[in-house]
């Protein structure tokens, strides 16, 4: 596991938190799946192909708590579910998400570098964070 999940463990350490092995193999299916955005069920259908021995309230709470501590971030992206993605540090990125087959393709660029300078200096105010989504068809569903 690499730097993100060693900096998780920390905050989990840190704050009183025991890194558990259901928290340590939810962190790590987050890790190998940074290509996608999981949602609690699909983290669920993983550890149970693996016959492990986790619940879904289990991981609903592994998740609520690392958003509490900052570790992933919460999306929601119109299809009725949550879904999950570790935090990056000073890395943000969009979203495009298809209206028809419900995908989610992440842009890596961050777009709005200048606009967050220029909304920072004019009204003096130190932009933390934002979320970008862009709702559309995808090339699939456009050709299929």
């Amino acid at each position: 596991m690499g730097d993100s999940s060693k900096q998780a463990r920390e905050i989990l350490a840190n704050t009183g938190y025991k890194v558990t092995n259901q928290r340590a193999r939810i962190l790590e299916i987050l890790l190998e799946n940074t290509d996608k955005h999981m949602s609690a069920e699909e983290i669920y259908e993983i550890i149970k192909g693996e016959k492990g021995d986790i619940g879904l309230a289990t991981i609903y709470r592994a998740l609520e708590l690392f958003e509490e501590l900052d570790i992933i971030h919460k999306l929601n992206f119109g299809d009725g579910r949550s879904r999950y993605e570790l935090k990056e540090e000073d890395h943000h990125h969009h979203h495009l998400i298809c209206s028809k087959c419900n995908e989610v393709f992440e842009v890596a660029e961050d777009l709005l570098d200048q606009l967050e300078e220029k909304i920072e200096k004019q009204y003096q105010f130190k932009i933390t964070g934002h979320h970008l989504k862009f709702y559309g068809i995808c090339q699939n569903c456009v050709e299929g």
